[in-house]
């Protein structure tokens, strides 16, 4: 697949995005498509969800080095672990306003081109997702289709993060790198949004 067709649907994925929240506590959350198709689907209908997801990418190219690889795979692998911990029935606090608090701080990050030393950029990209991880668990509710589930959600997250890295990869490319910092400012203000709403 072509670097242009790739960077047009991540776009189109982004853009299709619904602002409803993928967690329950809102209005539909509670219905869930279950099996792989529901997973990969999920990240994509929560428009908090969807902008941590890319602001990470985001951030990972403006880490650069082995952070373009690192910080998403510090959101992958918590997320799944947070949603084990949810399908065995383990309650975290404060997973809402920590969903809310994530695409601010992410968003910030980007924002501010922050560059704390990888290992607590991994460190918050693996809190936050841990949170991400476990509201996807608890809004399943049947585990028969947890596996299945799982690897759609992942993938989608991948995706997602990989569009966060190829849209400030092209703004790197044609010498803008204030539109990466302008769409982590975007971010910041959904996070905002998101908390008082």
């Amino acid at each position: 697949m072509s670097f242009h067709r790739t960077l047009t649907m991540s776009a189109m994925m982004i853009l299709a995005a619904g602002t409803a929240f993928a967690h329950p506590g809102h209005p539909g959350g509670e219905e869930v498509v279950l099996g792989f198709a529901g997973g990969f689907a999920h990240p994509f209908g929560g428009l908090d969800h969807l902008l941590a997801m890319v602001a990470v990418g985001l951030w990972a190219i403006q880490h650069g080095g082995r952070a373009l690889w690192l910080l998403p795979l510090s959101f992958v692998l918590p997320m799944a672990g947070g949603f084990a911990l949810a399908l065995a029935g383990v309650m975290l606090p404060g997973v809402e306003a920590g969903i809310a608090l994530s695409v601010l701080v992410l968003g910030l990050a980007v924002a501010f081109a922050a560059r704390p030393p990888l290992a607590a950029a991994m460190a918050v990209t693996a809190v936050f997702a841990l949170l991400h991880g476990h509201a996807h668990g608890t809004e399943m509710g049947d585990a028969s289709q947890a596996a299945l589930y799982a690897g759609g959600m992942v993938l989608a997250t991948a995706l997602l993060h990989t569009g966060g890295l190829v849209a400030a990869r092209l703004a790197q490319r044609f010498a803008l790198p204030a539109l990466t910092r302008a769409a982590g400012a975007a971010v910041a203000l959904a996070g905002i949004v998101i908390l008082v709403g």
